[in-house]
Parts: C-alpha cells; structure tokens; sequence
C-alpha cells in the first residue's frame, strides 16, 4: 500500500480508498513490442505502471516520434479520460509491463464512493499533467538557432 501512495498519482490517497481502488481494478501484463494503446483509439482508462518501461510515442507526418520514456509509478491514459477526446499517443511496451488499469467506469465508482478522494486523485493527475506541459514548454523554449525560434513562432500563431 505504501508503494502505492509513493507514486504521483495516489499521493495523499487514503489506505481506506486505495483498497477500494484495488478491489476494482484490472492488472495488465504485457511482453516487449506490444501495446498499451494506439494513437486516436478511444479512451476506456488510465494506466499505472508497475515494472516494466514504456515508450510514448506520436505520429508525426509519416514517422513515429519518441516523445518520452515512462517507467514504475508512472501514468498514462489520463488525458482521454479528462477531455474525452481519442488518444493522443501510442504507448509502446519496451521491457515487460505489469500496470493496474483503471477504466471509467472505475473513476465515477470512486467519485460515488469518496467524492473528496477521488477530487484528491485528480488533483494528482492534474499536477502529473502540468509538471509534463512545463517540461514540453521549457524544451519547446530551448531553441537556439533562428530557424528553430522562426518555426516555434509560427506554430504558436496557429493555436
């Protein structure tokens, strides 16, 4: 339990509520090359991982970009759960996966369950979500030559 509550998403979450949690969900396991999702699948869940390494990757024209690595404690699916939109990444198994998966039946569960837990939990996944936007923006940022600060200048006009 106190592994758990070691990981960013279940800080601060009550034991009483973890078990709850625990009772419900499903544990993944998965080998080397296979898939947790697949970008633009719709979102059924959230992942947590607990051994392994993934890969999140994202098309981009014609090729698959890394956009990070993830590992034990990590999260992953949260996204489509919070703004109900398709996946945005493929998430890639690199070493063997065992995870705990979470669906959204699951969360409203939770929020019918403990209302101030679950608020608990999201703030967690929202503060998971922020520290991954500061991280992009400050390597989005990071640009040195011209040609680089000319091309992120025109992608920030377009949003």
């Amino acid at each position: 339990m106190q592994d758990l509550q070691q990981m960013a998403i279940f800080g601060g979450v009550s034991d009483e509520a973890l078990q709850f949690l625990l009772a419900r969900t499903r544990r993944t396991e998965l080998a080397a090359g296979s898939y947790f999702m697949r970008e633009g699948d719709t979102g059924t869940g959230l992942f947590v991982l607990l051994q392994g390494r993934v890969a999140v990757l994202r098309r981009w024209n014609d090729r698959q970009m890394l956009l990070r690595e993830l590992g034990p404690g990590d999260c992953f699916g949260e996204m489509a759960l919070l703004d109900l939109g398709p996946r945005s990444a493929s998430i890639k198994v690199m070493q063997d996966c065992s995870a705990l998966e979470m669906g959204t039946g699951l969360l409203h569960e939770f929020f019918e369950h403990d209302p101030r837990q679950f608020a608990l939990m999201q703030m967690n996944i929202a503060r998971e979500l922020s520290r991954r936007l500061r991280t992009t923006f400050d390597l989005l940022f990071a640009a040195s030559t011209p040609s680089e600060r000319d091309l992120i200048e025109g992608i920030l006009r377009r949003t």
